[in-house]
């Protein structure tokens, strides 16, 4: 479908999470837009790339977390907010395990106190809340589809069920101009949790090291470039914008591949032309087996497809990493 033109030049969009991976990319492409972004940053992130792009001076810099709807609706009314692209989250399982408390906080608490906020600012604006696909918990039937069950029953994947059912109340309970995402796992540069696949395995070989696998390699994943994210996120604004029936629905965003973890592990190694061969440990606890989603409601409903095939994505990642990392164009092979 046709959006309005314009639609971004001068809009005032207030982005959490700017300083992860996905925001900082989001974050590029409101500017590329001509968007008046406002950006909550908790953290200062030195490496993130909306600091090493000069992204941060370009924005409104709000410092600030998610822990106060208050203070939240204070900077939604100042700013005179029109977009809110809810991107804040504790997306590591690992840390979720862990500090399952902390990750409740973020995730839930954060997204209501978000909600809360906007609904009392005085501005109505638009929210995309981000999802995941995680939030469907363990599925007997695959792709994941919209309708089916939010079962989430590990710490990470129960806080991403709870953050959409609570999205989604707010949409249906106060009229609110609400939708959520729930995509693949994001790769892309500028991701520094260096325990995910794709960075890990990047910043091993360009080390020389060989990269390790937590899982026994077989777990199946939807991979989803970053920049295909950011424009999934724009994308779904306008149409709620042109067509208000949209809103109050969730849409899966996904390159609909189904990788296995070790297969993309050599898919990466292809890409760099390294010759190292991973370790594939098998110690990976509380993750599912397999989880992949379809986008055709996406497509039919949106007239959204991605840009990017795996490889296009992970040939772009990879530069990335190896400008960031300061490595040669090609890694030395081995002896």
């Amino acid at each position: 479908m046709t959006t309005p033109s314009g639609f971004w030049r001068h809009r005032r969009v207030f982005v959490t999470g700017c300083t992860g991976l996905v925001g900082a990319w989001t974050v590029r492409a409101l500017l590329d837009r001509g968007a008046h972004v406002i950006g909550l940053v908790r953290d200062q992130v030195a490496g993130s790339e909306l600091v090493r792009a000069g992204l941060d001076q370009r924005i409104d810099v709000v410092r600030g977390g998610l822990d106060s709807a208050e203070f939240l609706e204070r900077v939604l009314a100042e700013y005179e907010t029109q977009t809110v692209v809810h991107l804040a989250a504790q997306t590591i399982v690992g840390i979720a395990n862990r500090s399952p408390l902390s990750t409740f906080e973020t995730n839930v608490r954060g997204t209501w106190n978000l909600l809360e906020a906007a609904r009392r600012c005085g501005y109505d604006p638009q929210v995309v809340v981000a999802s995941s696909d995680k939030a469907y918990g363990d599925q007997p039937v695959l792709p994941y589809t919209e309708d089916a069950p939010l079962q989430g029953r590990h710490p990470y994947d129960a806080s991403k069920s709870c953050t959409d059912i609570i999205a989604l109340t707010y949409a249906h309970s106060f009229g609110m101009p609400v939708c959520v995402t729930r995509c693949g796992n994001f790769y892309g540069g500028g991701d520094l949790n260096w325990n995910r696949i794709v960075p890990g395995t990047i910043r091993s070989a360009l080390s020389g090291e060989r990269p390790v696998l937590r899982s026994d390699g077989t777990n199946i994943r939807d991979y989803f470039y970053v920049k295909d994210g950011a424009e999934a996120y724009l994308h779904l604004a306008e149409c709620m914008a042109a067509r208000p029936g949209v809103c109050g629905q969730a849409f899966n965003f996904s390159t609909e591949i189904k990788v296995p973890a070790l297969d993309l592990v050599r898919g990466i190694l292809r890409v760099m032309d390294s010759p190292l061969e991973p370790v594939v440990l098998g110690t990976a606890t509380n993750e599912i087996k397999h989880q992949y989603l379809t986008s055709e409601k996406a497509r039919r409903l949106l007239d959204w497809a991605p840009r990017y095939t795996l490889d296009e994505g992970l040939t772009e990642t990879v530069a990335w990493y190896r400008e960031f990392l300061g490595t040669p164009t090609r890694p030395a092979r081995a002896a």
